[in-house]
């Protein structure tokens, strides 16, 4: 079972996109702001968050196309799950198709999860548009899970 998102950056290119979700600073500026390690292929990406975090080992990069991380520590739901960024250029905006794949079941974590991936997904828009995102712990609190 996967998470499915889409949002569109306007005037952004694919490439501004990409620097936002591959970058220590890029990924701070949205996501969470205790975020560290290192953003190359193999590389393991710490995110920590009020309750905890996530460990994202990234499994391929195409430059301004296409993103993949494997969830390697965090919650049992999320572990040896994937997440993937298709990036595409579409007139005077980027369309990001997310997902979030693999999940075994859709407790109600999941389902947490997909409103959660859909306001940090708004903070990527708004970081890449105005230059200023909504990471944690500034992010919109929507339940006792953060």
């Amino acid at each position: 079972m996967d998470i499915l998102h889409r949002i569109g950056v306007q005037n952004a290119t694919p490439d501004k996109v990409y620097e936002a979700l591959t970058t220590i600073d890029g990924l701070a500026g949205w996501w969470t702001e205790k975020t560290e390690g290192e953003t190359g292929v193999g590389d393991v990406i710490a995110f920590r968050f009020i309750p905890g975090g996530f460990d994202m080992k990234v499994i391929e990069l195409d430059p301004a196309r296409l993103v993949r991380w494997e969830v390697v520590d965090g919650p049992p739901e999320w572990i040896g799950t994937t997440i993937r960024w298709d990036l595409e250029q579409r007139d005077d905006y980027t369309i990001v198709l997310f997902k979030h794949e693999g999940w075994r079941e859709a407790v109600e974590f999941m389902h947490h999860c997909s409103t959660k991936w859909a306001i940090y997904l708004m903070s990527l828009k708004q970081l890449v548009e105005t230059g200023e995102g909504a990471p944690a712990p500034r992010d919109v609190m929507i339940s006792d899970w953060h």
